[in-house]
């Protein structure tokens, strides 16, 4: 509702506002302190739209960038990793390689690594019968 206000002074000679109606007899008389407060409080309908509209576009732009901010850097890590990888093949000798790789395959196997772990544990069988049979003795 749009009401016209005039500005008047008191005796004590504050600024005030007063509000009449259509026949101009004073509806009602506030502070001009108060009542321009209440005014700058109050945000029409076009200035909230606009403001709504620019804090979304703001956002919007700031997830934009951090996507592409974040992309890049994933992009980068990857070529990195990728190249560190080729650097440190290619820095071993091949017949290095070759041994590892034999080695790989052989150890790999299950019947190998068996037959190791019985073997291992019938030498240590041997010396702990020895070490009991030398402190009966």
């Amino acid at each position: 509702m749009a009401t016209r206000r005039t500005t008047l002074r008191s005796r004590s000679g504050t600024k005030l506002y007063a509000v009449r109606d259509k026949g101009g007899k004073f509806e009602d008389i506030q502070s001009y302190k108060r009542a321009h407060s209440a005014d700058i409080r109050q945000k029409s309908a076009a200035e909230k739209g606009t403001l709504e509209k620019k804090l979304r576009k703001t956002a919007g732009d700031a997830v934009k960038s951090v996507k592409r901010t974040v992309g890049g850097a994933v992009s980068t890590v990857q070529k990195a990793a990728k190249g560190a990888a080729k650097r440190v093949a290619g820095a071993v000798p091949a017949g290095k390689r070759l041994v590892k790789s034999a080695v790989k395959k052989i150890a790999g196997k299950p019947a190998v690594k068996k037959v190791a772990a019985k073997r291992t544990a019938r030498k240590s069988a041997r010396k702990t019968a020895r070490k009991r049979a030398a402190k009966k003795t």
